[in-house]
């Protein structure tokens, strides 16, 4: 290019062709990079200051600063002085003469490379940096510019990125720090001055109201709590502001309540005249560079209580509702509203408050909470029934975080404060919550309250027995605020209270966590009404039983209107109204049921059981009674006049009583023990159980929805599994049951329904029989059922692979592998269900049952290896085998399992099921690692013979293959396979006695090349991107150095440890798994702490020798910075130092022009 103003030509040319919606991809990249290696010539900046000087094109201009943004940051250190003090000097100039002139995008873009000079720069050769932009704010016509500026160099400065050296880190920010106090009393002045602006018109527009104007006169609306105090401390009143003053308090208050905006307020329910724009955007700058710094300074005087109550005066403007011009209500000013509540939450973020910063912060609350009394009055308007609706969603979002910051830190600090109010203070925040117009707003403030209700919670649990009663007094404080907030939430969550929200939540699409919107809201009601029962057990239950039994009334009274017809039984219901209000009752009682079986734990326990005995039998007998009802009476399958409303309610509520029945099993668990004690409740007991077995066993039927049947088969389950009792077996539909079982009656069933069906058969023939000897358990008869239960079973599937040329058979071998895939997985789902309580009897029946199984797989497993559907069902029975009846099967069989196993998986098998192109591959391998995990955590010596197979397959047919291949579900399972292998077979590789380390003989290492290729492996693991391996990993070092001492043995100390070490520094240089700093710090330090003068002294030096990009200077300052301290705090210090400056001086090398001369 000839001259600038061919080049400014050719470029703006560029710039529009580039930015043109008719140019190709192929053409934008020509074009990139020809603008790239432009930018890149040495000098590319004094072109563009022509190009800025001579140019209004916003594109030109973008790429100009842009030049000058990459000069700056990878070209500044090798730039002359004279270049730097002219490049200075121009943007400097150019700010401020275009900046009302340029696109807000560029103006900021060349505040951001101004305030990149002062970072590297300032005070040493920028010395008027910030001087100058406090020149901005002084002059009124800049002022606004100077707050962006000051904005900028507050986010850039206060957490600079890695392009400085931590020494000149540490030096900005105590710069900085030194220019805070004149800082704060600039933005106060600036925000003063707004404010006397403003509140000379509020005098002249607003006429003082009367005192009491704005509250509710009898607050009938609103429940109160008898004995507190009334909200009189929330208004500004003259009284109010005294209170605060006590004989020996600082004179902060006095201070606070001379300066304080508030002072000329003496009403909130008034809406205040908003801003004008000038003194808006003032404002908003103004706060928007407060709540930057409020996020690192510290508190401290510096911010003053003038300063906050302006802030909080300003806040005051985001609630402020107004009529506008077509009749509807507006918020005069929410963005500032929203800045001020950011400013505000900014402070209250912080945990550590100094002692003399207390008083100011109650009053601070004391301000907030007026705001809040404000915004949850009751107006009497009906056109404006709920103020929260009217106001901006994000100055709702602020004030919600601005509740949930005070509980969750302050609230302790100001609980037994007599200043402070806490019962106002929660009368306003259960307003808020059920006035909150948004549902993801009202779950924010339920999650407030579980803030709250976990600290009365642990307060009551960690109280001591001296403290107790003074825990139950904070209790029985806060019953009534309590009790209020269970009401309303019972409320909240009943159709018949609030059927039009309700019947607005989606109830059919799920979200993430598979949940409609519907059970979202019913779950997040509920756990709060499950917290609120851990303090008030009885009041809450007192609340809600007599809600379930009335709709357990409606229910039942159903009964009456089901008649049989030619097509099936009909409900005799076809009002609209009647089947609108039959809706509502039946969506209440599945509320209900799900509500009392979410409260099953309070009735469990020594204490619980005997102290709520009564209640906890009246609710299982309700649920008893009405689960018996809907199967008797078949509701689940009755035609209604509204099928696609009432149908999926009746359907729901038989399957909610099933569910929350379940939850009371171990409340009848510790019945059926106290039957034993008390012989007049065996009666009642055995009715309770043949009536549960009565609803269900009917319900293990295709006819029947499998919302039902399954909900059905997992209450069957826990009644055999964890209240067992004894008579079971012997009722007549659970022997009608085996029948069905046996004669393959239940096979049209769902997979799940059946194996839980077959799981709690099995389970009533091995488990032991609560409070019963061993001698009266009757095992011979029980095992025999159990044989004849399994063989029925079993016969299907052996039967055809017992068929003659089987295995030679293709079509035979497909036809089996239904059979096959269902039999396996039962007898996998048996054996992990019945073993949790590690009784050899039941074991032992179990695998008395399944032998023949065992060695049927065994033979079988060949034939189906390249089919891993199959392969997963069978490494999954052997898996459950291996981990619940090792011990039941013996070495023999063990071995007999294992050497085909180890002789299938080659290299080529394992590849081939990796490819596969279903999951299924994933899991076999999976299944299989898993397998050999359980083999080399066995101490037995049989085991042991195993491990060099084990290893050499790892090592030399699997481990090949996964280094190739990203799957990081796998590599979890086989590194962990190695982690435990060395962990539980130490001696395998470190045989040395006592003895000889005692007398400090040399230490052998035996398989010392399988120990080498397992530590290669580990290695290797550190040099790949997959950050939960990588975290796994550095665990399982860090678990065998703990256990086994791996750092401190020689071969680890002569030939791994620097290696391991430099991948971890390497690691952190590079920053390639920075969310695990912590982790690598400290093994760093744990493998240093072997020899620490051996580290400082050769390792260092040999890293810095091998580290590309660093002049020998600068290794040797790296090398002398590093501090030779042995105590971890201060290593990691050094470590975060070291890392630091050696990116730093990277990063600067890189940017000085070629042909530098470096010393």
């Amino acid at each position: 290019m000839s001259s600038d103003a061919a080049s400014l030509h050719a470029l703006e040319v560029l710039m529009n062709e580039f930015f043109d919606s008719s140019t190709d991809n192929n053409r934008k990249r020509e074009i990139e990079q020809v603008l790239q290696n432009f930018s890149q010539q040495s000098g590319a900046w004094h072109h563009c200051v022509y190009f800025m000087n001579n140019c209004s094109n916003q594109y030109v201009l973008m790429y100009a600063v842009s030049v000058f943004e990459n000069l700056i940051n990878k070209q500044w250190i090798g730039t002359q002085a004279g270049d730097k003090a002219e490049v200075r000097h121009f943007l400097n100039d150019y700010l401020l003469s275009y900046h009302k002139k340029l696109p807000s995008y560029i103006r900021n873009k060349l505040i951001k490379v101004i305030v990149d000079i002062g970072r590297v720069d300032w005070p040493h050769f920028y010395p008027n940096f910030f001087s100058s932009i406090i020149e901005l704010l002084q002059q009124p016509s800049t002022v606004a510019l100077g707050l962006l500026m000051l904005q900028t160099t507050s986010e850039e400065l206060a957490s600079p990125r890695e392009d400085l050296s931590i020494a000149r880190k540490t030096e900005v920010h105590r710069l900085l720090l030194n220019e805070v106090p004149g800082i704060l009393s600039l933005l106060t002045h600036l925000l003063d001055r707004v404010l006397e602006k403003h509140r000379r018109l509020a005098t002249t527009v607003t006429p003082p109201p009367s005192p009491t104007h704005g509250i509710s006169p009898a607050r009938s609306s609103s429940p109160t709590v008898s004995g507190s105090s009334s909200l009189s401390i929330f208004t500004s009143a003259p009284s109010a502001d005294l209170s605060l003053q006590h004989a020996g308090s600082s004179n902060l208050m006095g201070r606070l309540l001379n300066n304080s905006p508030m002072k000329s307020r003496q009403n909130l329910g008034h809406p205040l005249p908003p801003l004008d724009s000038e003194s808006e955007e003032i404002s908003s700058l103004v706060l928007k560079c407060l709540a930057h710094l409020f996020s690192w300074i510290p508190l401290s005087s510096t911010i003053t209580p003038s300063l906050v109550s302006t802030v909080f005066y300003l806040a005051e403007f985001g609630c402020s509702v107004v009529p506008s011009s077509s009749g509807s209500s507006v918020v005069s000013n929410a963005e500032l509203g929203v800045s001020a509540m950011t400013c505000i939450n900014e402070l209250l973020s912080k945990n550590c408050v100094p002692v003399e910063f207390e008083e100011f912060l109650l009053k601070l609350f004391q301000q907030t909470f007026q705001l809040l009394q404000r915004i949850t009055k009751d107006t009497g308007a009906q056109a404006v029934e709920n103020l929260l609706t009217e106001q901006d969603e994000s100055y709702l979002n602020k004030f919600t975080e601005f509740l949930r910051l005070f509980v969750s830190i302050h609230l302790r600090r100001f609980e037994n404060s007599s200043h402070f109010p806490v019962l106002e203070l929660l009368m306003l925040l259960f307003k808020y919550t059920f006035k909150q117009p948004q549902l993801e707003g009202f779950f924010a403030c339920l999650d407030i309250w579980t803030v709250f209700l976990d600290y009365l919670i642990g307060k009551v649990a960690n109280a001591r027995s001296d403290k107790l009663a003074e825990a139950e007094a904070t209790v029985s404080r806060y019953k009534e605020v309590l009790l209020m907030l269970i009401t309303e939430l019972l409320k909240k969550i009943q159709f018949r209270h609030n059927r039009k929200q309700l019947e607005e939540l989606d109830d059919e699409t799920l979200d993430d966590d598979s949940e409609t919107e519907w059970q979202a809201f019913q779950r997040n009601c509920l756990e709060i009404v499950a917290k609120l029962a851990e303090l008030l057990p009885g009041e809450t239950f007192s609340l809600l039983f007599p809600l379930f039994s009335e709709y357990c009334d409606v229910y039942i009274g159903l009964g009456e209107f089901v008649t049989k017809t030619a097509h099936g039984l009909q409900l005799g219901i076809s009002g609209e109204n009647e089947c609108h209000q039959l809706h509502c009752s039946l969506r209440d009682l599945t509320t209900m049921e799900r509500a009392l079986g979410r409260l099953s734990e309070h009735f469990i326990g020594e204490v619980n059981f005997a102290n709520r005995f009564s209640d906890g039998e009246a609710i299982v007998e309700r649920l008893g009674q009405i689960a018996l009802f809907g199967t008797q009476s078949q509701l689940f399958a009755v035609h209604t006049a509204m099928p696609n409303i009432l149908q999926p309610d009746l359907i729901e509520v038989h399957a909610q009583g099933l569910a929350a029945f379940q939850a009371y099993c171990h409340w009848m668990a510790q019945y059926y023990l106290e039957t034993h004690r008390q012989q007049q409740h065996q009666e009642k007991f055995v009715t309770l159980v043949s009536n549960a077995i009565d609803s269900l066993v009917p319900l293990m039927n295709k006819e029947v929805p499998q919302r039902v049947s399954l909900p059905a088969s997992h209450l069957l389950n826990s009644l055999a599994t964890t209240v067992r009792p004894s008579f079971m077996t012997a009722l007549d539909k659970v022997q009608k049951l085996f029948h069905d079982v046996s004669s393959g009656s239940l096979s049209d069933l769902p997979l799940e329904v059946q194996t839980l069906v077959i799981r709690s058969l099995s389970n009533s023939l091995v488990l032991p029989w609560p409070n019963k000897a061993d001698n009266e358990q009757e095992w011979e008869v029980r095992s025999q059922s159990h044989q004849t239960l399994m063989h029925s079973i079993k016969q299907p599937f052996k039967s055809i692979v017992e068929t003659p040329g089987f295995s030679g058979n293709k079509q035979l071998q497909e036809n089996a592998k239904p059979l096959l895939h269902f039999t396996l997985h039962v007898l996998a789902d048996l054996m992990s269900a019945a073993t949790e309580d590690q009784v050899t009897k039941t074991k032992l029946i179990l695998y008395q049952s399944i032998s023949d199984v065992v060695q049927i797989t065994i033979n079988i497993f060949p034939v189906y290896i390249h089919y891993p559907d199959t392969t997963d069902e069978i490494l999954g029975f052997l898996l459950a085998l291996f981990e619940n009846l090792k011990v039941q099967l013996g070495p023999a069989v063990t071995e007999q399992i294992v050497q085909p196993l180890l002789h299938t998986f080659t290299r080529q098998q394992l590849s081939e099921i990796l490819h596969h192109e279903s999951t299924a591959g994933s899991r076999v391998i999976n299944k299989f690692l898993k397998i050999l995990q359980l083999l080399v955590q066995e101490p037995a010596a049989s085991f042991k013979a195993f491990l060099p197979n084990i290893i050499g397959l790892c090592m030399e047919q699997l481990y090949p293959i996964l280094a190739e291949q990203p799957c990081p579900d796998i590599k979890c399972e086989f590194y962990e396979l190695l982690h435990q292998l060395l962990l539980h077979n130490w001696r395998y590789f470190f045989r040395a006695s006592l003895l000889a380390y005692m007398s400090m003989a040399e230490e052998t290492v035996e398989n010392q090349a399988q120990f080498n290729s397992v530590m290669q492996a580990f290695g290797q693991s550190f040099l790949q991107p997959d950050i939960t391996v990588f975290k796994q990993n550095i665990e399982a070092l860090e678990n065998l150095n703990s256990k086994c001492k791996l750092y401190q043995k020689r071969i680890f100390k002569d030939s791994m440890l620097l290696q391991f070490v430099n991948v971890f520094l390497q690691a952190l240089v590079f920053r390639s798994h920075d969310l695990l700093q912590e982790e690598i710090t400290i093994t760093l330090y744990n493998m240093a702490a072997v020899d620490f003068d051996s580290f400082y002294s050769v390792f260092l030096p040999q890293f810095l020798g091998g580290c590309e990009g660093l002049t020998d200077s600068q290794k040797t300052e790296l090398g002398n910075n590093f501090t030779p301290d042995k105590d971890l705090p201060s290593f990691t210090q050094s470590i975060h130092r070291f890392v630091g400056d050696l990116r730093y001086y990277r990063l600067c090398n890189s940017s000085l022009p070629s042909g530098t001369v470096k010393f």
